[in-house]
This record gives C-alpha cells, sequence and structure tokens, in this order.
C-alpha cells in the first residue's frame, strides 16, 4: 500500500509539470526596418531600457514601457475564457501584469492582434479596475477582468489580467505579439494584480514553486518555458544557485564582467536583473559604449550598431562571474547576424541606482544558459545548455 501511494505521488508530481512551447519570431524592430519605418521610429523615440524597471513616477498603475520589447524574439500562445480566445504573448521574467487587447480597443495597434472579447466567454467576470502600461508618447490604457487562462495545459481559473481599450502609437501595429504575460513577483505588478504563475501555484496546480526556460538559438523552435520543475536534458553539467537581491524582479548579484582578461565593467561588483522580456545584454551607456568600440561596431545608416561579419571569429569570449562561477559567452552568442547583416547584441541605457551599476542579462545571455526561476528558494538557477 505505500508503495501504491508513492508511486501514485510521483505520477502526480509527473502530470504537474507543464511546457510551454515558445517560437520564434521577426521583431518589432525587423518588422519596422523592413517597412522602413525603423529610422523614425528611433528619431522620435529616446529608447531607455532601464525606464522599464526605474519608472519616472510610481503609481499604482502600471509603468511597463513598451519600447522595451523592440528586439523580443521569442513568444507563446495562450487562451483566455470559455471557450478559450487565443493570443500570442511575451513570456516576461520583467514585468508581473498579465494584459491583452480587448474589442474595447480601436487604436490602429489593436486592429491587426486578436483581441478578447468578454461577451463570448462565460467565465469572464468584469471589475470598475483600469490598468494603464506607459510608453514613449502613449500608454495603453484599459480596464481589469477575471477570467480561466489556459496556458501550457494549464487552466488557471480567476486570473485577474488587463484588456486594452487604446494603444495610441502607430509601431504596435507592427508588434508580433498580441500581449505580455509577467513572471516576475507580485510585488511589482500593477494595482496589487496576482500574476499568473502565483495564481498557478496558489491553486496546487503544479507541484514546485518555481519554473525554468530554455531558449533555442534555432530559428523555427525547441524553445519553452516549463511550469513547475526543471528538465535536466536542457542543459549540461550542473546548475549553479545565485540568491536573489531583490524580491521584485529577478535581480542577482554579479561580481565582474571582463574581456580578454580585463575586467570591462563592474569591477566592485553590480547588480543585473535576468530578464526573458529582453533581448539584447543592456548594461550603463558608458561601459556598453566601451564595449561597441572594443568589438568594432559602429552605427550605421538604420541605426543598428553593426559589425563586420568576418571578424566575429576573433573577438573575444566576455564572461559575468556570478557568485564566483564564470559564465562566458562568445562572440557567437553576443553578435547577432541576419540576412548577411551583422549587428551588436549590447545595448547602453541611462540608469542611476544606490547599488551601483545595472545590468540586464537578456536573451543573449539567457540563450547560453538554461535559467530556474526558483520562488520557493528566491534564487535563480543557470546551467550551460545543452
Amino acid at each position: 500500500m505505500k508503495w501504491l501511494l508513492l508511486l501514485g505521488l510521483l505520477v502526480l508530481s509527473e502530470c504537474t509539470v507543464y511546457k510551454v512551447p515558445l517560437v520564434r519570431k521577426k521583431s518589432l524592430r525587423h518588422n519596422l526596418l523592413k517597412h522602413g519605418l525603423l529610422k523614425d521610429f528611433l528619431k522620435k523615440h529616446s529608447i531607455n531600457p532601464a525606464s522599464k524597471y526605474f519608472p519616472q513616477e510610481a503609481t499604482m498603475l502600471s509603468t511597463q514601457p513598451l519600447e522595451n520589447y523592440l528586439d523580443t524574439e521569442y513568444f507563446g500562445t495562450i487562451g483566455i475564457g470559455t471557450p478559450t480566445q487565443d493570443f500570442t504573448v511575451v513570456f516576461d521574467t520583467g514585468s508581473s501584469n498579465l494584459w491583452v487587447p480587448s474589442i474595447y480597443c480601436s487604436s490602429a495597434a489593436c486592429t491587426d492582434h486578436n483581441r478578447f472579447n468578454p461577451e463570448d466567454s462565460s467565465t469572464y467576470e468584469a471589475t470598475s479596475q483600469s490598468i494603464s502600461i506607459t510608453y514613449g508618447t502613449g500608454s495603453m490604457t484599459g480596464i481589469l477582468g477575471y477570467d480561466t487562462v489556459h496556458v501550457g495545459g494549464i487552466s488557471d481559473t480567476n486570473q485577474i489580467f488587463g484588456l486594452s481599450e487604446s494603444e495610441p502609437g502607430s509601431f504596435l501595429y507592427y508588434a508580433p505579439f498580441d500581449g505580455i504575460l509577467g513572471l516576475a513577483y507580485p510585488s511589482i505588478s500593477a494595482s496589487g494584480a496576482t500574476p499568473v504563475f502565483d495564481n498557478i501555484w496558489d491553486q496546487g496546480l503544479v507541484s514546485e514553486d518555481l519554473f525554468s526556460v530554455f531558449l533555442s538559438s534555432d530559428d523555427k523552435s525547441g524553445s519553452v518555458v516549463i511550469f513547475g520543475g526543471i528538465d535536466s536534458s536542457y542543459y549540461t553539467g550542473e546548475l549553479h544557485w545565485v540568491p536573489v537581491s531583490y524580491e521584485g524582479y529577478w535581480q542577482i548579484t554579479v561580481d565582474s564582467i571582463t574581456m580578454d582578461g580585463e575586467t570591462i565593467a563592474c569591477s566592485e561588483g553590480c547588480q543585473a536583473i535576468v530578464d526573458t522580456g529582453t533581448s539584447l545584454l543592456t548594461g550603463p551607456t558608458s561601459a556598453i559604449a566601451n564595449i561597441q568600440s572594443y568589438i568594432g561596431a559602429s552605427e550605421d545608416s538604420d541605426g543598428l550598431m553593426a559589425v563586420s561579419c568576418s571578424s566575429v571569429d576573433s573577438l573575444p569570449k566576455i564572461i559575468f562571474t556570478i557568485n564566483g562561477v564564470q559564465y562566458p559567452l562568445p562572440a557567437s552568442a553576443y553578435i547577432l547576424e541576419e540576412d548577411g547583416i551583422c549587428t551588436s547584441g549590447f545595448e547602453g541605457m541611462d540608469v542611476s541606482t544606490s547599488t551601483g551599476e545595472l545590468w540586464i542579462l537578456g536573451d543573449v545571455f539567457i540563450r547560453q544558459y538554461y535559467t530556474v526561476f526558483d520562488r520557493a528558494n528566491n534564487r535563480v538557477g543557470l546551467a550551460a545548455v545543452a
């Protein structure tokens, strides 16, 4: 009887781990470039990735600049409502709210995306709460409601989410995603809305209070978000654990950043946010400018930091030392090649914090290291991808 019970528990544990496939698509930046709009967009919008983490005005509303998703390439599909209505979303560890366009939105940005219709869902519950997400010269404004969210085989009932009513800014028309599903801590969630993963865990729908991410370098498939478990087939060696230094974002402490054996940044330690919603490696403007110069990157006519493709093999690794462990990134990881054009995977940002330098370890880093986001122990696990 005891063995039958243990076997039953094992089966239950295995059944409560869910994989959400991610697909890699052309980024918003690429789509703007394709339509000849990128140069004009960059002139009109001063892009500062730091504004996602340090909004200028603290309010009860969300301040999640959508311009930060300019280079995002990995997306998954979720369903909302009964019957389900499907949406393509960014699974974003750098924010905490879920929102999608709604039928109440008549902005140009909404017309080419899937829009949620509350009237078509028998499980939808309305609220009187509003939400606003700022970006550049405008904002996404909308309302909050409750419904069942279907993600990777999980039926997440009574989930609060945002329904957009206005999305000014025609550039979002070209975004390859409908909305955002935030996976950061509830402490930074707009309007105190319970994040999707917290609601899933609170309902006992997964066996472990963690999720993990594998981002494939393959342009077509293979990337996943795994809710409730770790899959060792995605990495080699062992997982190294790093304590979360700030329980809002998935923020950790970096010991140093070196190239060619020389410290190029973070000489006295610094903070870094592990963020699936940021594609590039982002750091202080001055440090990034030095790196761009070191690797021979210069701005081209389209506003891209271009690098000679023939030089990639001769460029050094950049090494992030984290909690005493070195995490090297070869040039093949931080130089991005598309259609025969090579660009730098580094981006500068203006930020001032009491803890000194801040870096964002985006998809350029995560593609090289399978990443576990452990809420139970407030830590991040890293291991080289298989």
